[in-house]
């Protein structure tokens, strides 16, 4: 089962230094049909103003992926991490027994950011921070693994999940097997999935699909967070 979110039917809000545009239940946005995908909790598409940005809070038992869309984010904690990731590369935050950061749109342009919280199969774990660079290669055959749960990805997170994501050139066609529930995301362009066209900002709800077929209708930017999907939605 594929149910496709359009961007315009997303819930949100815009706080003028932030205008955040949420796929599932998120702050003041509630929607009963909309509270989780399994273990997957919070898709957020952020544009965040130049200069400002989330000023030191904390997050205790969560993963916390940031893929940067443009711009760049600026992150800062209490345990002693400090790093900026760009366009097209993600960074990880495994929570654990609690953390204090900040995240910053320090350049002078818009940033553009998915923030994508995933529920970890282990609580109480330490904390911990990690970024990463990616090749901005077209994909053309698979999308490139950034983010697991098992070692084999460049960047890890307390979860059996993991997060493709890559560019197609107008008219590649891939096909992406799926373990678990699946979330597709639309970054940049238009495509296809099994046949149900997007544009950017739409998202995809997979469910019982062993796989499915997309087709670059424009040049575009895909991302897949899979999880295993046993946490039932609430």
């Amino acid at each position: 089962m594929i149910t496709h979110h359009s961007f315009d039917s997303l819930g949100g809000a815009n706080h003028g230094w932030l205008d955040a545009k949420h796929h599932f239940s998120f702050a003041r946005y509630f929607d009963p049909k909309k509270l989780s995908h399994g273990e997957l909790m919070v898709i957020n598409d952020d544009r965040i103003a130049p200069h400002t940005g989330f000023d030191t809070h904390p997050h205790r038992d969560m993963e916390i992926i940031t893929y940067v869309r443009a711009g760049a984010i600026t992150h800062k904690d209490n345990q002693g991490n400090k790093g900026r990731t760009t366009a097209g590369n993600v960074q990880v935050m495994s929570a654990g027994t609690g953390i204090f950061h900040s995240e910053y749109n320090l350049e002078d342009v818009e940033t553009n950011i998915f923030q994508i919280w995933i529920e970890p199969n282990k609580k109480g774990i330490p904390p911990r921070w990690d970024t990463a660079e990616f090749p901005k290669t077209p994909a053309t055959s698979k999308l490139p693994l950034l983010v697991s749960g098992d070692g084999k990805a460049p960047l890890q997170i307390q979860q059996d999940a993991r997060i493709y994501a890559g560019s197609l050139q107008k008219d590649t066609l891939i096909h992406h097997r799926i373990t678990g529930k699946a979330y597709l995301l639309i970054s940049e362009g238009s495509a296809s999935v099994n046949g149900q066209k997007g544009k950017k900002g739409d998202g995809y709800a997979i469910s019982r699909e062993n796989s499915i077929k997309i087709k670059a209708d424009s040049d575009c930017e895909i991302l897949i967070i899979e999880v295993p999907g046993k946490r039932a939605a609430r």
